[in-house]
């Protein structure tokens, strides 16, 4: 493999900023120190001065689609938009089409990604009310899969887990991570009919008004105490109200919590007086809701009580989106711009450098137990992405790379841009051009 040798750059790590030199040999960390002598002519050097080293990403929620869904989104597609956006691995959702509700099925997403994926990839188990034996043979593949996931709120095809028997046989017998998709569905279609019965057109200004913060808060409350009764591991996907984050807590460190949080990037940066605005493309399960949430998710994600950012990437065609509110598909595409998005809030004075690394890569592989990932340390796969805060960039429909081609970020200029990414060693992303030789690896995990 091509050695690398990055030099005079800022590294964003573990809690500090240093001037350091980096050497990438056989797609791992050699050596990280504050001077490297030049290998050899074998060895390719990349001057950092005034630029900035992170961790390669890991977006630990994100629907890419394929198989079943191909006119929104492929593996291939969306994993090209995220690694150009610094994102150098992935977890994905089972709700595609076939949903990922057998050994088979999962395997077969797998495949896929190996044959197509730029980026590092994992892909969750899908639980149904009818799938139970086959979603605990994934406890023989602890170290191979990334968890389980639980839609406790309506999703694609048959993955609705509202049967109080499965649920308790799950967290009960589970041998690995569950994450929770957490909105009650009897309060959703209460709200719904209430609406309706007023005889409104509704709008996607409704959308937080039907899958409102009660919703929320009593679907997660239910995650949280049958994990506390069996102990499980539980992971609940994109809190987006104030009144949830007293479910979670600060007081132990990452490693050792039972029960932890992610929060998205849209639910940190729109709130509902977006919608008059963007209307339907900013519909999204759980909603972007009012401004006392996001202020508070964003106190929540700095003082620890949030462990996670992430995208939810969730691409539909344009066309799916602009139709009525009801039949208007819900979901954002973002993948390509969370870590941008971060650096822009960097620049506004939300969050420090180092918390950015903290929350988009260290916590994210140890929350899932990642083997070897996440980190600039020597020995670890170099997953590494050099940004320039000094450079900005636009999204413009010529940019996006997603295949649905639009994005609710468009015309939002980032003062910050992506220039390298590497995933494995290898330089996949460089200033706008590619090298797609060589594809991303399967996650292992330390479990």
């Amino acid at each position: 493999m091509q050695k690398y040798l990055i030099k005079d750059i800022q590294v964003v790590n573990e809690g500090r900023i240093i001037n350091a030199d980096v050497l990438i040999t056989n797609g791992r960390i050699e050596k990280l120190a504050s001077q490297i002598a030049h290998v050899n002519s074998n060895c390719i050097e990349i001057i950092g001065t005034g630029k900035y080293l992170f961790p390669g990403c890991i977006d630990d929620q994100v629907h890419f689609r394929e198989p079943g869904l191909t006119h929104k989104a492929t593996i291939y597609t969306e994993s090209k938009a995220a690694v150009a956006g610094g994102v150098t691995s992935f977890m994905e959702m089972p709700n595609t089409i076939p949903n990922a509700l057998t050994q088979e099925l999962l395997e077969d997403k797998y495949q896929i990604a190996a044959q197509t994926s730029l980026a590092n990839y994992s892909f969750f188990m899908g639980v149904s009310n009818q799938n139970t034996a086959e979603v605990l043979k994934t406890n023989e593949k602890r170290n191979e899969v990334c968890g389980i996931k639980i839609f406790m709120g309506s999703s694609t095809g048959n993955m609705l887990v509202d049967n109080p028997g499965t649920l308790d046989t799950i967290f009960r017998e589970a041998g690995l991570l569950i994450a929770t998709h957490c909105e009650n569905e009897s309060i959703i279609k209460k709200n719904l009919e209430n609406l309706k019965q007023q005889g409104k057109t509704l709008t996607a200004a409704d959308h937080p008004i039907i899958r409102n913060e009660d919703a929320c808060y009593e679907s997660s409350l239910y995650a949280i105490q049958i994990a506390k009764k069996y102990n499980t591991r539980l992971h609940i996907l994109h809190i987006s109200t104030e009144k949830e984050l007293q479910l979670f807590t600060n007081l132990f460190p990452l490693k050792e919590k039972h029960i932890t949080a992610e929060v998205c990037v849209h639910h940190l940066h729109f709130t509902s007086h977006d919608y008059e605005r963007l209307g339907n493309l900013i519909k999204c399960n759980p909603a972007i809701k009012a401004q006392h949430n996001r202020s508070a998710l964003w106190k929540a994600l700095l003082d620890d009580r949030l462990d996670v950012i992430a995208t939810d990437h969730a691409p539909h065609t344009w066309d799916e989106k602009n139709t009525t509110y009801e039949n208007a598909h819900a979901g954002l595409p973002l993948v390509q711009h969370p870590l941008l998005l971060m650096l822009h809030y960097y620049k506004e004075g939300y969050i420090t450098l180092e918390k950015i690394a903290e929350k988009m890569s260290h916590a994210v592989a140890d929350c899932f137990q990642i083997k070897d990932r996440g980190y600039i340390r020597e020995g670890f796969h170099a997953d590494l992405v050099i940004a320039d805060l000094n450079l900005p960039y636009t999204v413009t429909k010529s940019n996006i790379l997603y295949k649905c081609g639009w994005s609710p970020l468009e015309n939002f200029t980032f003062p910050a841009s992506i220039t390298h990414t590497f995933v494995n060693g290898n330089l996949v992303y460089q200033n706008g051009t590619w090298n797609e030789t060589t594809k991303g690896q399967r996650l292992l995990f330390n479990r």
